[in-house]
């Protein structure tokens, strides 16, 4: 079987910069990064269905690592857009890619990772990636972007 052509951005939201995520150093503080990583995030596992299995059987996503690398300083007021990506698949984990995109600037001002683990939250431990999640995530990396 061929690999799956990942890495697509096919998941996108626009966010306002708000007042209150800058720091005392007059730009957005580098946590609120990982929050817009984060809406994206849960953005895409709404489209794969994997909060549902969540709620049915336990088995769901579990943050294990995430990575932001920060481009540019942002400020009030502008809009970013945040896409989510996954990169590559594992036996029971996935990576995400992420960026944050200012609209202002019309530049990417972060990039990150995020690998996440298919957990049983009942039994509490990893479980491998199924072949109807991986059908999900490469039919929705098929739908990318590209922006």
């Amino acid at each position: 079987m061929a690999e799956p052509a990942l890495g697509k951005w096919p998941v996108s939201l626009e966010v306002p910069v708000a007042w209150g995520d800058m720091d005392a150093f007059g730009h957005v503080n580098n946590t609120v990064f990982l929050r817009w990583f984060e809406s994206a995030r849960i953005a895409y596992f709404e489209r794969i269905g994997i909060l549902g299995r969540m709620q049915r059987e336990a088995i769901g996503p579990i943050l294990a690592r995430a990575t932001c690398d920060y481009r540019r300083a942002l400020r009030y007021p502008d809009r970013v857009r945040a896409q989510a990506t996954v990169l590559r698949l594992g036996s029971s984990s996935f990576v995400m890619g992420y960026r944050a995109h200012s609209l202002s600037q019309d530049a990417v001002a972060a990039e990150g990772e995020g690998v996440i683990v298919l957990f049983d939250y009942r039994n509490e431990c990893k479980v491998e990636l199924d072949a109807e999640l991986r059908a999900a995530i490469e039919t929705l990396e098929m739908q990318g972007t590209g922006i």
